[in-house]
């Protein structure tokens, strides 16, 4: 009988305008990233890096992609430059990942990438487990090398996501998933 993966097979995000106080407390926002970065890590590089973004401090970085977002598309709609103002206004934490790149490295890049992308996993499972909720974004400001500046990133290191947390304020139904059937082949010489 195979083990209980109801934690795989229950996990969901739940949409960051739906996450509220209280994020997880010290001790258990240091046990969950203490897992969360538990990776499979191809030559050992750690090629990866968390910085939390909470408080005051949360709401000045989205004030601060706001400013960006409408130097950057100064006919932003009144609908999106709202949806910029409050991006990082809902959830009581963010997680931005980071991979720190090491070309130097006989590791692959795509390899690093997906060494920090099982952390942001990991944090998002993490998080399910414990009874709080997740969301793991990316838009523009992920790609932004303005807003890399202002995270104090490197030229080698982007960010993989951005993980809200937070608790669900509203029960969040399942998407739909797609059927096994529909994405598993067997590859035969």
């Amino acid at each position: 009988m195979p083990a209980d993966l109801s934690l795989l097979q229950q996990r969901h995000s739940v949409p960051s305008r739906q996450l509220g106080e209280p994020a997880p407390d010290e001790a258990t926002l240091q046990t969950l990233l203490e897992a969360a970065i538990r990776v499979p890590d191809h030559g050992k590089l750690v090629p990866f890096r968390l910085i939390r973004l909470q408080g005051t401090a949360k709401l000045a970085f989205g004030e601060r992609l706001a400013t960006i977002a409408i130097r950057n598309n100064p006919d932003l709609s009144d609908a999106k430059l709202e949806k910029e103002r409050l991006r990082y206004t809902f959830a009581p934490l963010v997680i931005a990942v980071i991979v720190a790149l090491q070309a130097d490295s006989k590791v692959p890049e795509i390899e690093q990438k997906l060494c920090a992308g099982n952390v942001a996993y990991n944090i998002l499972l993490g998080a399910y487990a414990l009874g709080y909720g997740a969301q793991w974004l990316t838009g523009w400001a992920a790609y932004d090398r303005e807003v890399a500046g202002i995270l104090g990133l490197t030229d080698n290191e982007h960010v993989v996501g951005f993980v809200h947390l937070g608790t669900p304020q509203i029960e969040v139904p399942d998407r739909d998933r797609p059927a096994l059937a529909d994405v598993i082949s067997t590859w035969a010489p």
